[in-house]
């Protein structure tokens, strides 16, 4: 009797048993495959009509497999299923599709294949049934095959036009997802912490306070931001993606925006530490000020008004009250 502390070992698994198991996998295999379709379907109509053709590939190893199975040891299959084996590494569960980039669906497809080929090659090694020992031989040769399987269904699915249009809508999600709210935050943690960073250094001269306002600012500035960009919008009217990537994006990037120039302030003597702040400060902007160029399309000059100007205002206020 299996149980979660004491996992079958494959060496032991009886050809009744080394069936049923494909049979489940070829079953499970299908199903991921056709929920990566579902959740690709409105976004990459191609891509998912790529995974629709691998699950019925799997559909029909599943059906050879029960052929043979029924044939053998009638139709009651024992419930036993990867993680039941030692050494076999179960799938990952369907729901984390929503986390995954069309790239990374790409790859886990690919190291599917890989792992049920591997499988069925060893399974045919220990098989003593002519048959069967054939079958399990020809499945794990169609599952190295796969790829090449996979490549000739993207030409069907995913010519010139599909495919650009597909690479145009992943570089739009992670511009939404990843870079706006993460340059927002940045540009967040940069700008609206130098006014208090620098009144505070300026007004006291001491450069552990000056870096522990900083610290508070830049973190808190950071749990309000990723907390407002999460709950703002659920992505899905908008098309913006998970509400925690962009949380964690945006909170993440003010907060490094912030204590890129808190963190000079370690440094006891204060005028080093003010100086190198300033060339912090010189450096994010024109960093964010590159993103925008970049990555959003903003126009070099605009972007340097906008950032570079704002962003000097915002530190002399900070100077000037500091050090009146």
């Amino acid at each position: 009797m299996y149980s979660p502390q004491k996992r079958l070992r494959f060496s032991d698994l009886t050809e009744k048993q080394i069936l049923a198991l494909a049979i489940a996998s070829e079953e499970e295999d299908a199903q991921i495959y056709r929920t990566f379709a579902d959740f690709l379907r409105d976004d990459f109509p191609a891509s998912a009509k790529v995974f629709d053709g691998m699950a019925l590939e799997e559909d029909e190893h599943r059906r050879r497999l029960f052929d043979i199975y029924q044939d053998r040891f009638g139709t009651t299959i024992p419930p036993i299923r990867r993680e039941h084996v030692a050494g076999f590494i179960s799938r990952r569960p369907v729901w984390l599709t929503g986390n995954m980039s069309l790239e990374r669906i790409r790859e886990e497809a690919e190291q599917m294949e890989t792992t049920a080929a591997n499988f069925y090659t060893k399974a045919a090694q220990r098989s003593s049934d002519t048959e069967i020992r054939k079958l399990l031989g020809d499945l794990a040769a169609e599952e190295s095959n796969h790829a090449n399987t996979a490549h000739a269904l993207q030409d069907e699915h995913l010519d010139g036009a599909a495919r650009e249009t597909e690479e145009n809508t992943a570089h739009r999600r992670f511009l939404l997802t990843w870079v706006q709210p993460g340059l927002a935050g940045l540009m967040d943690g940069s700008v609206s912490t130098l006014a208090p960073i620098f009144a505070v250094a300026f007004a006291t001269q001491d450069t552990w306070t000056t870096f522990q306002v900083g610290l508070a600012a830049s973190i808190g500035a950071g749990i309000s931001m990723g907390f407002t960009e999460a709950a703002s919008d659920d992505g899905e009217l908008t098309g913006r993606g998970s509400p925690i990537k962009r949380g964690f994006a945006s909170g993440i990037m003010t907060t490094l925006g912030g204590l890129g120039h808190a963190m000079p302030y370690l440094i006891t003597d204060f005028w080093t530490a003010t100086i190198i702040a300033i060339i912090v400060v010189f450096v994010e902007l024109w960093a964010i000020v590159w993103i925008q160029n970049k990555y959003m399309q903003t126009p070099l000059g605009r972007a340097t008004f906008q950032v570079v100007l704002g962003g000097a205002l915002v530190f002399a206020a900070g100077a000037l009250i500091g050090g009146g």
